[in-house]
């Protein structure tokens, strides 16, 4: 339950469904989501360890602010790890993950602008965290996580003022094939442009 709750209520915090700022009321989730509140107390620890919450004595529980200032300090580290993680999810091969590399390339494919925001945020956050776990390293994994879902809430933020949302998103397929095929070399500066890309987006939207 502590896994759920905490899954659920990051996903809502990285999208903003959960707005910067906005006080979270332990009890209310609880109730929405079935839970007791041990396990959502839990989730909570979680959140704040990754940046998503911040507790205050007597105060409460707020979703943490989303500060611009900060997109040059996780670009800094994506710029490096990114390249790392394509790098060795070439280079790994995983049969396993194999299926699930080719479902996504073939949907993202196919997304138009119609399908929706939340869609295609899905979607991003999906290739991201596959690629991650096919890199093998956990700690690699757990670290471009937190640094992708603190982009992902930058990125929600300037939302409306970002027209290619669509064609960013449509870069993964050339990342993921090149990640099937065992380019690791490729993969690696695909994912490193990917992540210029993004800052530049971001950057021109303000």
């Amino acid at each position: 339950m502590s896994e759920r709750a905490y899954k659920t209520l990051r996903d809502r915090l990285i999208l903003l469904d959960i707005g910067p700022g906005t006080p979270i009321n332990e009890g209310q989730i609880a109730a929405e989501l079935g839970f007791g509140r041990t396990p959502v107390r839990e989730a909570l620890k979680r959140l704040e360890m990754d940046h998503l919450v911040v507790s205050y004595p007597r105060r409460g529980t707020f979703a943490t602010i989303v500060d611009i200032s900060d997109l040059g300090a996780i670009s800094e580290m994506r710029r490096l790890l990114e390249p790392l993680a394509a790098q060795k999810a070439a280079s790994n091969q995983d049969p396993a993950l194999r299926p699930e590399f080719e479902r996504l390339a073939a949907e993202i494919a196919a997304l138009t602008a119609d399908d929706g925001r939340d869609a295609l945020l899905d979607y991003d956050l999906a290739v991201h965290r596959l690629i991650y776990r096919a890199a093998g390293n956990h700690h690699l994994e757990e670290t471009l996580v937190r640094l992708d879902n603190l982009a992902t809430r930058i990125w929600c933020l300037v939302l409306g003022r970002v027209p290619q949302i669509g064609e960013h998103i449509h870069e993964h397929v050339g990342l993921v094939e090149a990640i099937m095929e065992g380019r690791a070399e490729e993969a690696a500066t695909l994912a490193e442009e990917h992540v210029r890309h993004f800052e530049a987006t971001i950057r021109n939207a303000f």
